[in-house]
């Protein structure tokens, strides 16, 4: 009998058992993957986030504006190719939890500083003339059912009253990490307003994002954009775009170290499943083994067969576990809210790391069984009736 055969065997003695031992290591590696995939998704935030662009905002908080002329004399500072001035608009699209970023922004500029967004040169050719034009990401076209000429109508809280915006443009995203659910209008649209309905609060802007000239330091032009503000009445701040998003995000830091340890005692639940599985599997065959023994089946033979039983439910069960992954992460992502994850994937690493650790347990809770099998004498196994 081929050492395979034996262990196709043995797995299928108890079928209900192993049944359940693979289910439980099923539903582990998925919510071990789901765990992975929310990290990844949560840190691909960071990682896309461009080195060679700074972020400039009021040095006290992020919430307060600044005046429209800084932009201008941030555009002079050496080392700066070009830049866009930013607003968070906010507001209420259809219903509140109908979340997605809305701001308003240069038209012409925009996409020159975020080319990771893609949009067609007749669509932004569009969005330029027009001043009620907007632009969507593709994700939120998606989900609403949008198209290109449809008017979406957004009820403002933190500038009331209700803002008609026309869509001319929706853009494609370079990549799966970029996000797709921005929502992009003219600034001139909602200073016009304010100038009309709240004159101190025209002319002022949330923050500007330049993008830097091939080889400039941005440390550098950093300090000499702060220093040009320095003990005025609006201070700034600038720093890369990668240390705004990771600034902005250490807030959830504990959140995600809770994870984190969740997923490391999701792996200790897989090896005491399968573990327990195997010593109640070996401790039923130990007369049998101690036979193979006195036959002159080696060691290595017996390590085979309880090794390779047990990598064997392992493997079978990740896969399933995989499968189980993937619909979850379907249904996760059409719910999950677009403000804190606005891209959720599932990243070739999470499939990789998953299914190999739990192979690998495969192989660790075989350890006890092997050693128990290969210490006991042959007279002791021929002896024990359980």
């Amino acid at each position: 009998m081929s050492v395979f055969r034996m262990i196709f065997k043995n797995t299928l003695r108890h079928p209900l058992r192993n049944f359940l031992t693979m289910l439980g290591i099923a539903v582990a590696v998925s919510a071990f993957g789901l765990l992975r995939t929310v990290l990844t998704s949560w840190d691909a935030a960071i990682e896309v986030a461009a080195v060679d662009r700074l972020v400039t905002r009021d040095a006290v908080s992020f919430i307060f504006p600044m005046p429209l002329a800084y932009a201008e004399k941030i555009e002079k500072v050496k080392g700066i190719e070009t830049l866009c001035f930013f607003n968070w608009f906010q507001g209420v699209y259809k219903d509140k939890q109908n979340f997605f970023p809305r701001m308003a922004v240069q038209p012409d500029r925009v996409f020159s500083v975020y080319p990771e967004y893609i949009l067609s040169p007749t669509e932004l050719e569009a969005f330029e003339k027009e001043r009620k034009a907007c632009v969507i990401g593709e994700s939120i076209a998606q989900q609403f059912n949008l198209k290109l000429g449809d008017q979406m109508t957004i009820e403002g809280d933190i500038y009331p009253g209700n803002w008609d915006f026309i869509i001319r443009g929706i853009y494609k995203r370079r990549d799966e990490k970029v996000d797709g659910t921005q929502m992009f209008f003219h600034w001139d649209y909602l200073n016009e307003r304010m100038n009309q309905v709240a004159p101190g609060r025209a002319n002022q802007i949330g923050w500007i994002v330049a993008k830097l000239s091939p080889g400039a330091n941005p440390a550098a032009v950093a300090d000499e954009i702060d220093n040009q503000f320095k003990n005025s009445s609006t201070e700034t701040k600038s720093e890369t775009e990668r240390s705004f998003n990771q600034s902005f995000f250490e807030s959830y830091s504990a959140i995600f170290t809770a994870i984190r340890i969740v997923s490391v005692l999701i792996i200790g639940i897989i090896l005491l499943v399968l573990g327990n599985t195997m010593i109640m599997s070996t401790r039923e065959r130990t007369q049998e083994y101690a036979m193979l023994k006195t036959l002159g089946f080696s060691g290595q033979n017996l390590i085979s067969f309880i090794a390779g039983e047990s990598i064997l439910l392992s493997f079978i069960g990740a896969m399933i576990g995989i499968v189980l992954l993937y619909l979850l992460v379907q249904v996760v992502s059409a719910v999950v809210p677009k403000q804190f994850f606005p891209v959720f994937f599932i990243a070739p690493s999470t499939y990789i790391i998953t299914f190999s650790a739990a192979v690998a347990l495969g192989f660790l809770a075989a350890l006890q069984p092997v050693m128990t099998t290969l210490k006991t004498r042959i007279v002791d196994g021929l002896r024990f009736i359980g």
